[in-house]
Parts: structure tokens; sequence; C-alpha cells
């Protein structure tokens, strides 16, 4: 099986550190061997589950998106959401270094395992996942209207309807948006800090602005692509 790793060094203060490598097969891209053997009972599908989840629990005991974010959930049970750290992500052709607040490093962390957990509602971002860039909040529009479009491409290479009004993009992060609602009631269930809710709450704040971002922020970059409106011949 042909894989790649991104790891996720975490410096805190009087310099403990926590890392967190991420095997994700280079096809599917989905998570490998990160699941740990014994899960708690917060990671089972029927405990605070989405209303939408379309998998069944005959099939499905556990949650695939908070299976595989179980040890990150453990690791840092501990520390406060402004706590500060040192981030260093890992990748096969860059290294990303950032001071930031836990609460962000963690969520990009999270982030990251949503896209690659299995969870068939975030399937859809495998390849922002492909293709990583941590704490790039300033980027995401961009990033995600690219990849939607990229894939109106091979749907039209497929002889399949195509969707340039961006609708379906906006229904994409609908769903996360609720998503993200009940992984936070999940870890308020249990959790007696507020490091993991408060993570995946900053993720969803952005997340639940891109759809009306999404037309503001393409029009604000407009002119970048004066080039390809002009009606001038290559």
């Amino acid at each position: 099986m042909d894989t790649f790793t991104i790891h996720y060094w975490f410096t805190l203060k009087h310099n403990e550190k926590k890392k967190f490598s991420l095997e994700i097969d280079s096809q599917r891209i989905e998570l490998i061997n990160n699941i740990p053997d014994k899960l708690p009972s917060w990671a089972l599908l029927d405990f605070h589950k989405c209303p939408h989840c379309p998998l069944p629990t005959n099939t499905h005991s556990h949650c695939p998106l908070c299976a595989n974010i179980v040890t990150i959930v453990e690791q840092f049970e501990g520390v406060k959401s402004f706590d500060e750290l040192q981030l260093e992500v890992v990748t096969a052709d860059k290294v990303i270094f950032q001071e930031t607040t836990a609460q962000r490093a963690i969520g990009t962390l999270m982030g990251l395992v949503s896209a690659t957990s299995g969870c068939p509602h975030t399937v859809f971002f495998r390849p922002m996942a492909r293709f990583h860039r941590p704490l790039a909040r300033e980027e995401t529009v961009y990033r995600a209207v690219s990849m939607y479009l990229v894939a109106q491409y091979f749907l039209q290479q497929n002889g399949e309807q195509i969707d340039m009004s961006l609708n379906g993009l906006k229904d994409i992060y609908h769903n996360l948006n609720i998503i993200n609602k009940s992984m936070v009631s999940r870890f308020r269930s249990f959790s007696k800090t507020d490091i993991s809710a408060n993570a995946i709450i900053l993720l969803d704040i952005y997340a639940s602005t891109i759809p009306s971002l999404i037309e503001k922020s393409l029009e604000d970059i407009r002119y970048l692509f004066e080039p390809y409106l002009s009606n001038k011949k290559f």
C-alpha cells in the first residue's frame, strides 16, 4: 500500500512535546493505523449522533471521525485553549513552523483528521488534505472553491451535470457545520476542560461563514483573473 505521512509536533510550555504522525493511504486519502484498540463510549456512533449521518449502527459501531480523534482528545485533555505553543508540521515537501494558541493548532490537526477519517460528509475535503496547508485560514475560500471547480471539471469529463453556481460547495460546508455542532456536544458531555470543544468551535466559526464568504471573497480577487477575462488570445 502506497502511503504518505504528515507529522505534527506540538511544543507546549515547560518544553513539553507531543507528536502525532498521521499515515494516510495515498489513493483513498484515508487514515490508516490511527484508531486505538479501546475506544471510549463517547465515540459510539449513536452517542450524540449527527442528525444527517447515513451510517447504520449495525455496520458501524463507532463514529469514524470520533474514533480517529480519540488520541488527540486524550493527549490534550489538560491543556487550556489559549495556552501558547509552537507548532511544526512536516510533510514530504515542506516544513511549516508557527507560534499559535493550543485551540488553533489542535483545530487544524482535527480538520486534517476529519477530512481523512472516513466520515461520509467530510470525504469531499480529501483533495485539500492531500495538499494540506495548516493554519491557512486566509486561503481557505480560494482553496475550497478551486477544489470544487476541479471536481466539476472531472464531472464534465464524465459527461455529468456540473454546478458552476457553487451551491453544492455551500451544502458541503452546511453539512460540516452540523458535524461540528454534534462533536462539540460529545466533547462537552465528558470532558473536564474546554480545549477539544473550543478547537472544534473555532473551526466551525470559520466553516460556517464560508458559504456567505464565497461570492464576496471571489469578487475581491476577480482582478487577479483579468488576463483570462480580457478576451485576448494566447
